[in-house]
């Protein structure tokens, strides 16, 4: 196992650039980090973090759901609006160059838009996306109106959520909530991509949320050279083959134009 530290944009650690380049199939997990250097505030930042002012079970909850619909669904669109004030950064953008010559299965933790906004396609949205609402009564997917005017100043801001055309329940938003199950085919997609790969590289995820934490490993017993890529240590280290200390911003457009 190697561990490098990351000292110039173009320092790439040879055993990462080697087995970039052998690999024929890539997969790459993303989680919270790969986002942060967007502007987007991870869960778990004490200071900035989007659950500093609340309590999770009250806005990513079936139980806050049924509690205050209002309260939810107005601070879905904030975090919506958040990410669409936000742009893509070198990370994201290095990846969509990345699919563009080699096969490279992207699956994310991220309910953010960013990796398609930079061009890239996305085989899985493990945790859902702020952007595919739909109706929590009916199942029906609902479109999602990304214009800023109607959008809360505040985290706090109540906003009904609309009702749906077809069955007249309430809309709601398109993320997992705790207690809930992924997505059955967006975890599949992700746990077969995994299963194929001859790379995997997992960039800014903490590794403590499951399922999706398990991949690393998943994609270890089927033969894939695990990679992570992240400032600092996490419960994925220890899976990995090679362990580069640096950011998604900073790594992954090194690591391409080397390829």
């Amino acid at each position: 196992m190697s561990t490098s530290e990351n000292q110039s944009p173009v320092a790439v650690p040879k055993p990462v650039v080697d087995s970039a380049r052998e690999a024929s199939r890539i997969t790459v997990l993303t989680g919270a980090g790969m986002s942060a250097e967007s502007g987007i505030a991870t869960f778990r930042d004490a200071q900035s973090g989007l659950w500093k002012d609340f309590d999770p079970r009250d806005l990513a909850s079936p139980e806050g759901w049924s509690a205050d619909s209002d309260l939810v669904w107005g601070w879905y669109r904030w975090r919506a609006e958040l990410v669409r004030r936000s742009e893509p950064n070198a990370g994201h953008v290095a990846l969509a160059q990345w699919q563009q010559r080699a096969h490279v299965d992207i699956a994310t933790q991220n309910v953010d838009d960013l990796h398609e906004r930079a061009g890239a396609t996305v085989l899985a949205h493990v945790h859902g996306s702020l952007f595919e609402p739909y109706c929590s009564d009916c199942g029906t997917r609902a479109s999602f109106d990304d214009g800023a005017a109607d959008a809360p100043a505040e985290a706090d801001q109540r906003v009904p959520p609309p009702e749906c055309p077809l069955c007249g329940g309430l809309i709601r938003p398109g993320a997992v909530w705790f207690g809930e199950s992924l997505p059955e085919a967006a975890w599949e997609a992700a746990e077969h991509a995994v299963r194929e790969a001859d790379l995997v590289l997992v960039v800014g995820t903490s590794g403590v949320v499951y399922p999706f934490a398990g991949l690393p490993a998943i994609a270890r017993s089927a033969g894939a050279t695990v990679v992570e890529i992240n400032p600092v240590e996490t419960e994925v280290s220890d899976m990995a083959d090679h362990r580069w200390r640096t950011t998604a911003a900073t790594g992954l457009p090194a690591l391409v134009a080397q390829l």
